[in-house]
C-alpha cells in the first residue's frame, strides 16, 4: 500500500444502473487503490447498482459514504486479507455483516455503529435506501485498545459525533491540505476512532478543537427550532464543559451564541420565502423572544424588516 496516497471521488449512479458498477470499480481502483480491496458483488447487485457514493483516502485511512437506491450484497469468492479496523455507521436502513455470505453475525441498524478488527474482508448485505458510512483504519494502533472485542452502540455519543464531524471536514478540505495537514487529519481520524473504543476522548486536546466545533454545529443544525438549544445543551450532549466548547469555537474565530443566532435568522429568512406562516409564527418557531426582537435582529442582518423581506419575495 502507498501510505502517502491521498485522493477522493464521488459518484451518483442512482439513475444509471447499467454503467454504475463499472464506473464505481474504475473510480475505486484509480483513487483509493491497493490496500483497500473491493468485495465481489452478487449478480443481482451487479445488475442493479444504483447508489450515491463518496470515498476519500487519507494515506492508510479510507472514509466512504453510501446512499443506496438499490440493495447490495456480496458474492461468494476469494476473501481478501485486510488487516484493518472498520467502523460502520448507519444513518438509515441497515448493514448486515458476516464472515460468510448469507450468514449474519451482526446487523448495524439505523442510529448505531459497530467498530471491529477485520483480518479478512467481511460479507455484507444492505437493503434499498440505506445511508451509511464506513471508515477503514490501520490495525496497528488498536490491538491493545480492542483486545479482541468489538465495540457497538448508538451513533449519538460524543466521541462518534466528533469522529463523523472530523471525517466530514477531511472530505471537504482534502484538496487544500498541505502534507503536514494531511498527516494531522489522518492522525486525528485514528485518535478519534481510538476514542470510540474506550468511549471517551481528551477534551483538552487542542487538536480536536475543529472537530468539536463542527460536531456542535452539526448538532445545533438539528435543534435550531428547539427552545432548549444553548451552549450548555450542546456541551452536555458532547460531554464537555461549556468552557471547552467555547474555546473550540474561539479557535476558529467564532462564538457559539452568535452561530446559533445566525443560523436561526437564516432559517427564518428561508421560511419567509417558502412558507405561508406569519412573521410572528416564524419568530416563535425559531425561538426569538418576540416579534419586535425578531424584526430588529432580522433588519440588522439583512437590511429589511421581515415584513418588507416577505413582501419583496412574495
Amino acid at each position: 500500500m502507498d501510505d502517502n496516497k491521498t485522493a477522493s471521488f464521488s459518484l451518483d449512479s442512482r439513475h444509471a444502473a447499467t454503467t454504475g458498477r463499472g464506473d464505481f470499480e474504475r473510480s475505486w481502483h484509480t483513487y483509493v487503490g491497493d490496500g483497500f480491496p473491493l468485495p465481489r458483488f452478487s449478480s443481482a447487485t451487479a445488475t442493479d447498482f444504483r447508489l450515491r457514493f463518496r470515498a476519500t483516502r487519507v494515506r492508510d485511512v479510507a472514509i466512504t459514504s453510501v446512499d443506496g437506491a438499490s440493495a447490495a450484497q456480496t458474492a461468494d469468492g476469494p476473501s481478501h486479507d485486510a488487516d484493518q479496523v472498520r467502523l460502520w455507521l448507519v444513518h438509515t436502513g441497515a448493514w448486515a455483516l458476516g464472515s460468510k455470505r448469507n450468514t449474519v453475525e451482526h446487523t448495524v441498524v439505523a442510529g448505531h455503529f459497530l467498530l471491529r478488527h477485520a483480518a479478512r474482508m467481511h460479507h455484507f448485505a444492505v437493503p434499498p435506501r440505506t445511508r451509511a458510512q464506513c471508515i477503514v483504519l490501520p490495525a496497528t494502533p488498536f490491538p491493545l485498545l480492542l483486545g479482541g472485542r468489538e465495540v457497538a452502540g448508538r451513533a449519538d455519543t460524543a466521541e462518534v459525533r466528533l469522529l463523523v464531524a472530523h471525517a466530514g471536514m477531511v472530505e471537504e478540505m482534502l484538496p487544500d491540505l498541505s502534507p503536514a495537514g494531511v498527516k494531522a487529519a489522518r492522525d486525528t481520524l485514528v485518535e478519534l476512532a481510538a476514542a470510540v473504543t474506550h468511549q471517551g476522548f481528551d477534551d483538552v486536546n487542542t487538536h480536536l478543537a475543529s472537530a468539536l466545533a463542527r460536531a456542535a454545529k452539526n448538532l445545533a443544525e438539528q435543534r435550531l427550532a428547539d427552545a432548549e438549544l444553548s451552549p450548555a445543551m450542546l456541551a452536555r450532549e458532547l460531554n464537555v464543559s461549556v468552557r471547552t466548547l467555547q474555546r473550540a469555537f474561539a479557535a476558529g474565530g467564532e462564538s457559539m451564541t452568535a452561530y446559533i443566532r445566525e443560523r436561526r435568522l437564516e432559517s427564518a429568512r428561508q421560511a419567509l420565502s417558502a412558507s405561508r406562516l406569519s412573521v410572528s409564527e416564524i419568530a416563535a418557531h425559531w425561538q426569538f423572544a418576540d416579534g419586535s426582537h425578531f424584526s430588529r435582529a432580522f433588519k440588522q442582518r439583512y437590511g429589511l424588516t421581515p415584513t418588507e423581506y416577505a413582501r419583496h419575495n412574495a
